[in-house]
């Protein structure tokens, strides 16, 4: 799935992308080490996977996390 890095804390490695419908979904520095980048820019394209917080995470049951954030490349 496609997303819009929207915010990115690189001490923490967290950060939140935007859905193309405008959703935010958080991600932790888990998911954006498992992408293998080393900097995200606000505005930039990636490909994100999605679970099901439900899956045995910690997290809200029903909300969805981001388990891979990298670039989209074309």
């Amino acid at each position: 799935m496609q997303a819009t890095a929207y915010t990115y804390d690189p001490e923490t490695r967290c950060g939140s992308v935007l859905l193309d419908d405008g959703t935010p979904v958080p991600f932790d520095a888990g998911a954006f080490d498992a992408g293998g980048l080393r900097l995200l820019r606000p505005g930039q394209r990636v490909r994100i996977e999605l679970a099901d917080a439900a899956d045995g995470s910690t997290g809200e049951p029903g909300r969805r996390r981001v388990t891979l954030v990298t670039l989209q490349t074309f």
